[in-house]
């Protein structure tokens, strides 16, 4: 039988990492917000930064919620490694036991 190996500790920063990458999408709105044409040098240039930023809105939302997902998806694969794991070390000992615990 082949041998599974699942490196749960990264799974886990890999599921910590998409939460902060999360956390950034969600906090951070339109990148140009707060800027009036004076400041931008043109009303026809703050016209496309509010186009774009209506547009990064909706693409942003979608992007979140699946980041998101991918997070919770992540962690959950990492809890059900360790979940098996600790679920076959159990079965192992017990029977392990039940011979004496002579089984190495």
């Amino acid at each position: 039988m082949a041998d599974l190996k699942a490196d749960t500790q990264r799974l886990r920063d890999c599921a910590n990492g998409l939460s902060r990458v999360y956390a950034e999408f969600t906090d951070h709105a339109n990148p140009a917000d707060g800027y009036d044409a004076r400041e931008l040098g043109s009303s026809k240039l703050l016209d496309v930064f509010n186009d774009f930023g209506d547009d990064w809105r909706i693409h942003r939302e979608k992007l979140a919620a699946q980041i998101e997902t991918l997070g919770k998806i992540t962690e959950s694969a990492a809890d059900a490694y360790d979940g098996t794991d600790q679920a076959l070390a159990n079965a192992l000992r017990k029977v392990d036991a039940s011979y004496g615990g002579s089984n190495g």
